[in-house]
């Protein structure tokens, strides 16, 4: 008989506290900036295939695993908590991804 596996239980709960929602906007404005910075420099992030990369305080970390290139990033830019991370597969590929924010 295959074991099963139980799944947690989801928790939602509704953020109200005001300081709690300020520092989620400040990591968003963070995000956002990398964000725009990953957009405008994609040639130059898509030549690492086959590696993992990390966008933080608008620059570019590359490295072999998501640790490494994380510590990197945050050896550089401690203050920077809305870093975006990623691989870069080593094929081009039509790929379609989705947005959910």
């Amino acid at each position: 008989m295959a074991q099963q596996h139980q799944i947690p239980p989801v928790i939602m709960e509704e953020m109200t506290d005001p300081e709690e929602l300020a520092k989620a906007q400040i990591q968003d404005a963070r995000f956002d900036r990398n964000w725009t910075w990953f957009k405008t420099h994609s040639a130059e992030v898509y030549a690492h295939r086959g590696k993992c990369i990390c966008v933080a305080g608008e620059e570019l970390f590359v490295a072999d695993t998501p640790e490494e290139v994380v510590a990197l990033s945050e050896a550089a830019h401690p203050e920077d908590d809305g870093r975006l991370v990623q691989y870069i597969p080593k094929e081009k590929a039509v790929r379609i991804y989705a947005n959910f924010r």
